[in-house]
């Protein structure tokens, strides 16, 4: 919130960022391990204008206590937790830690280390870095009250056909020719507002924010790819979003909106000809891949329940 400071409007925050924690746990038998790798960024609102105009540093969090905090609250955390509640956890202790502090700010990105298997079967305190990653963002109050966002970056998928595009404008500068059968290529961006409002509204099952971002993303590429034998048939990228969108809302009641960025990543039919005459004609089988330029998509959809 704005205030007024010798006559201008002034906003303030300070925090730290890319603060980067890696937390293991053992099962009760000691035998497997698990781990977590976070990259923690914090934002504080709080009452230190006079840091400000007055040279006066005694409101301030110093941002070195911030990153310190991340390790002590990761040390307190005894048993394996969800990136969400991590974020929840930091943002609810600067909220009551400190009485200066009014918002606490807290976003996480996760990356994505993955248990192997070896002949077949878990490797106990084995592990490898995947592809897309689990983000979170926890906006707490002072009073409790909450904003809980979680996501997904850089999941890629690709499908070799069911993809199309015509019927689009056409003017002077289009050449791009209609088509029914294409490469459809993106790196899905996905982000969705849990519709918990309270610190107190939470579900308190152990790790079922973790549960649910898998369960998000397996919905989102269910809807993308369609059934493993007929798939199913993408007339653009935006009505392949739009059904990604709407099969998410549809199926999970606790999340109020979603929005989904999803970068149309150009594969380009390859046609080769010389003086000879043409030595490679393209026949939905050798392409040129690209990343850019690249067509750029994006939108988001809430419930009539939600508030945004």
């Amino acid at each position: 919130m704005a205030k007024n400071v010798e006559g201008f409007e002034f906003e303030q925050r300070h925090g730290k960022e890319r603060v980067r924690v890696a937390r293991v746990w053992k099962s009760k038998d000691g035998k497997q391990q698990f781990v977590v790798e976070w990259r923690v960024s914090i934002n504080l609102l709080s009452d230190c204008v006079n840091s400000y105009v007055r040279d006066d540093n005694s409101d301030i969090v110093a941002t070195d206590t911030m990153k310190n905090t991340v390790y002590a609250k990761a040390k307190e955390c005894s048993e394996i937790l969800s990136v969400e509640d991590f974020a929840i956890l930091l943002a609810k202790h600067f909220t009551s830690f400190y009485s200066q502090v009014t918002t606490a700010i807290v976003k996480i990105v996760e990356k994505p280390w993955e248990r192997v298997n070896v002949d077949g079967q878990p490797h106990d305190h084995g592990f490898k870095l995947g592809s897309e990653k689990h983000t979170t963002e926890a906006i707490v109050k002072k009073s409790g009250a909450l904003q809980l966002t979680s996501g997904i970056e850089g999941l890629s998928v690709l499908k070799t056909t069911k993809s199309g595009f015509e019927g689009f404008v056409r003017d002077k500068y289009t050449i791009l020719p209609d088509t029914r059968e294409r490469m459809l290529a993106t790196e899905v961006t996905a982000l969705w507002r849990y519709s918990y409002e309270s610190l107190y509204s939470v579900p308190k099952k152990p790790l079922y924010f973790t549960e649910k971002y898998l369960d998000v993303k397996r919905v989102l590429l269910d809807t993308f790819f369609g059934s493993p034998k007929e798939g199913v048939y993408s007339p653009s990228v935006q009505a392949t979003l739009y059904q990604m969108a709407k099969a998410a809302l549809n199926r999970f009641p606790d999340i109020a909106s979603i929005q989904l960025k999803m970068p149309n990543i150009h594969f380009i039919p390859v046609n080769l000809s010389n003086k000879n005459g043409q030595f490679v004609k393209f026949d939905d089988d050798v392409y040129l891949p690209t990343d850019e330029p690249h067509g750029s998509i994006e939108a988001s959809l809430s419930c009539s329940r939600s508030k945004m």
